[in-house]
């Protein structure tokens, strides 16, 4: 049975965030939901084709999917916003080079 899990809950999750095309925008927004927590993760494109975690979806090569689970989410904090900050870092990462 599956069920919500709180935040701090030792029991293990995956996240898996699909269907993601790194070129078709330059900046991503993640959300992970708790039933105690919301978390946003803001990744520009290039830290999304250097992520460790981004495995091919689909034949092709177009569509990637990176997964967040209790055994990497630390890895994340890297990229974890405030929900204040959001608008401003998404447009801070999603400028262009």
């Amino acid at each position: 049975m599956e069920k919500a899990l709180g935040y701090d809950s030792d029991e293990p999750f995956w996240m898996n965030y699909q269907q993601i095309k790194a070129d078709m925008a330059d900046a991503f927004v993640f959300i992970g939901v708790w039933i105690d927590k919301i978390v946003y993760w803001v990744m520009s494109k290039e830290e999304i084709k250097n992520n460790k975690y981004l495995s091919p979806q689909h034949r092709g090569g177009i569509e990637y999917q990176i997964g967040i689970t209790h055994k990497n989410i630390a890895e994340f904090d890297t990229y974890r916003v405030e929900p204040n900050k959001l608008g401003n870092i998404v447009l801070q990462k999603g400028k262009r080079k």
